[in-house]
This record gives structure tokens, sequence and C-alpha cells, in this order.
């Protein structure tokens, strides 16, 4: 009768010879992207809770973005941004621009660097005219971007900022993957635990 160690070692000389298939390193780790990329980064984002609500014209944008802030008074929205400040009062929408922000603020405007559609995320960056206050402080995170800042993956977003700023980098590069949330506390999801509760993309194809 065959015993347990005479077995065990059996199964390891067995094995000693065998050569393990190596894997194919010019293969893609991940599959494509599915196309179009707004699609693929609406769908990403909103499974993280997130939302994003798609325009074709700016006008569209704009009045979507007017009615959404209708349940805030213009205390509670700040943009610190010239160019999309400029947008909000070509359109009439009420808000704040100050440089300095209380941390009592319920909505924050900003734009970004990418929209990255695998992953869901906003890339935005200290070289943004809104600094990073608008993106950590608000309750409520509304991103205003343009279908050219869509890329496929991370990989491509870090190409295309390198590019963008070669040699005066921002000091400060960060992704934002849906909403602040932790589920550290008995593994409940609690939604706005170090940041935004919400975060809401508005995009222009």
């Amino acid at each position: 009768m065959t015993s347990a160690r005479e077995e065990i070692l059996k199964k390891l000389r067995s094995t000693v010879h065998q050569v393990p298939e190596m894997p194919d390193f010019e293969e893609p780790v991940f599959p494509p992207v599915k196309l179009p990329l707004e699609r693929t980064f609406k769908e990403s984002l909103e499974s993280i809770c997130g939302e994003v609500q798609i325009h074709t014209s700016e006008i569209e944008l704009y009045a979507a973005l007017k009615n959404f802030l209708k349940n805030f008074n213009q205390q509670e929205v700040f943009c610190n941004e010239t160019f999309i400040g400029g947008k909000l009062q070509q359109f009439d929408i009420p808000f704040q621009f100050f440089s300095n922000v209380s941390q009592d603020v319920k909505v924050g405007i900003t734009g970004c660097e990418f929209l990255i559609a695998r992953t869901g995320s906003v890339m935005v960056s200290s070289a943004m005219a809104g600094g990073r206050q608008m993106s950590v402080y608000p309750d409520c995170h509304i991103v205003i971007a343009e279908k050219k800042q869509l890329v496929a993956d991370l990989e491509e977003a870090y190409k295309m900022i390198l590019q963008k700023y070669k040699d005066n980098f921002p000091s400060h590069v960060a992704l934002i993957s849906g909403p602040s949330r932790t589920a550290d506390i008995e593994k409940t999801l609690v939604l706005g635990a170090h940041g935004p509760r919400q975060l809401i993309v508005f995009l222009l194809i």
C-alpha cells in the first residue's frame, strides 16, 4: 500500500520536468474599449455611482445644467474657471466666482483634462484654472467636458497629458472615479466620505 508521503513525492516528480506555457506578452491585457467612447464612458462611470449627461449642443447642455441647478441657490454654486464661468454667464446661470472657496460650498463646476472611457474616470490637474478646490470641497461636483477630451484608457490619457504640458508638467494630477465613497464601516457603502457625494459629467459631443 502506497503511503501518503510516497503519493506526494510521486506527484512532485511528475511535475518537475513540465515547462509552464509562457504568456504572450504582446497580447493586450484588456479587451478593446467598445465604441463609441462616450457610451463606454457613461456605462463605466454610472456603474460606480456617477452620472453622465450627453448633449449634442451647448444650448442643450447648459439648459440641462440650469435646470439641475434650480435645486440650489446662487450662494451655493461655485465656479473658479474663467472660460466655464463665461459660459455660465452667457446662458444666464447664476453662480459665485471666488478664488478662495468655503468648505460649505454645495456645488462646484469644473472642466477636466481628460475622460477615460474604460474606467469612467475624470482626470484633473493643478494646472486647471480652478485648481484643486472644486473637485474636493463641494457636496456635488459637476464636470463640463467635450468629446475631444475622451480617451480610451489610462495609457492614452497619460500620453496625452505629457504631450499637453511637456516640460511644464502640473504638480498634481488626479483621477476621479465616481463620487467619494468608503465601505470601511461594517462593509456598508457610504457616499461622500472624503469628498463629493455626487459626480455628474455634462458631456458635449
